[in-house]
């Protein structure tokens, strides 16, 4: 299987971290924030990566070259415009020619890729969406799914007033490369565009609850908890360790 990291995002909540930086570039316990997404692609056999960059691409490109030196191998994907994380998905096409994973470049998490992946394929789906619990799920896409797992309802950064549940979109996902055909050219986002289009067809749509760490580096608070985490063990894996 193949995977795609979005790594093009502005990271402003972080600012002033990603004043000059790219957020996935932002270092968490020494290492920058998307090598955690490398590192978990690999533990579970996943090598043959697309990335796509927009803010600051070559920082990225000059830090992980071709990804000989981690195990894996790069092809980059680069917007001369944001493109929106669908729009920006798009562009590796041609490359993400089968099944393949979609993850965040700069979430650190231990979620277990391959139930997502068996899940997705049992139920033959077209996208999987991974699902975890927030206490506050107001930054995030809330999610509810029926007994099979099929997503019924799905809001994008709900108001307070709006909250359902506390299940959030996790930001990885496994996805169906005749999905492309969903996703026009230009700015296009999953959340907001791809996701209710995909419902209103009625197209098999799923998520599935990660168990295992997960957090959001979007605020400087978070990017602190994370530090804290990974040094009281929260994962269960040791990302100090060189791989």
């Amino acid at each position: 299987m193949k995977a795609v990291i979005m790594a093009g995002g502005l990271g402003t909540r972080l600012r002033p971290l990603t004043d000059n930086m790219p957020k996935p570039m932002v270092p968490i316990h020494g290492r920058p924030a998307m090598e955690y997404a490398v590192m978990l692609l690999k533990r579970h056999g996943i090598t043959d990566i697309a990335v796509t960059l927009c803010y600051h691409p070559k920082m990225i490109m000059n830090y992980f070259g071709d990804g000989s030196r981690f195990g894996v191998h790069f092809e980059y994907f680069i917007e001369k415009e944001p493109l929106g994380t669908a729009g920006s998905v798009k562009q590796a096409q041609e490359f993400l020619d089968e099944t393949f994973l979609a993850i965040s470049g700069d979430g650190i998490t231990d979620i277990h890729l391959g139930k997502i992946i068996n899940f997705h394929q049992k139920k033959q789906a077209k996208v999987t969406m991974a699902l975890t619990w927030v206490e506050d799920p107001t930054q995030f896409g809330i999610v509810i799914t029926d007994e099979d797992g099929r997503i019924r309802r799905f809001i994008e950064k709900p108001k307070p007033e709006q909250v359902f549940t506390n299940t959030i979109n996790a930001g990885i996902y496994v996805i169906e490369p005749d999905v492309f055909t969903y996703i026009p050219d230009g700015f296009y986002d999953f959340s907001k565009q791809l996701f209710p289009s995909l419902m209103s067809e009625n197209l098999p749509f799923y998520g599935v609850q990660a168990k295992g760490y997960w957090k959001d580096i979007g605020t400087i608070e978070q990017y602190n908890q994370v530090h804290t985490d990974i040094k009281n063990g929260k994962l269960s894996h040791d990302y100090k360790e060189a791989m």
